[in-house]
């Protein structure tokens, strides 16, 4: 993106309502009850029971990383005069996934119910969803000020 003023730079980050703290006391529970329950399985005679017991607290193990690996990605949408670039951002890299021109591009809000809606970026047919980590709610608050942005950009070029 040139050095030209930025009507728009936004980041979107998706939320975890679970932090740390409390994903190491959930795993913690789970291991107990799991250790507990598989135990009991041991001295029943039932030894498979304890190594599938063992399999499900590494699930959970594997799949919340997975998420919190997610929760590091981020979403950043810039507008200025020239263009509108959007930019998948990671702790270690980057990459721009659209960039249009001002002038041209739409911004399309669909706001289908109170659960579902969407904002794209529209361009000749091309089309890209932004804000998906963002409640609907404010995926459309975003939408009205994506679109106010665009078009005081647009008023800087004429």
């Amino acid at each position: 993106m040139t050095t030209a003023a930025l009507y728009m730079d936004a980041t979107i980050t998706p939320n975890r309502s679970l932090s740390p703290r409390g994903f190491a006391l959930l795993l913690t529970a789970l291991v107990a009850i799991n250790g507990a329950t598989a135990t009991m399985f041991w001295i029943a005679g039932a030894w498979p029971v304890p190594v599938f017991l063992g399999l499900d607290v590494l699930a959970v193990f594997v799949a919340f990383k997975v998420s919190y690996g997610a929760a590091r990605l981020s979403e950043r949408v810039q507008v200025s005069a020239d263009e509108v670039r959007v930019r998948y951002e990671a702790p270690n890299a980057a990459r721009t996934v659209w960039t249009s021109p001002t002038a041209f591009t739409g911004v399309a809000l669909e706001d289908v119910d109170a659960h579902h809606s969407r904002v794209r970026l529209t361009l000749s047919g091309r089309k890209l969803t932004v804000g998906r980590a963002l409640s609907p709610k404010e995926r459309m608050a975003f939408g009205r000020a994506l679109e106010s942005a665009v078009q005081r950009a647009r008023t800087e070029r004429w």
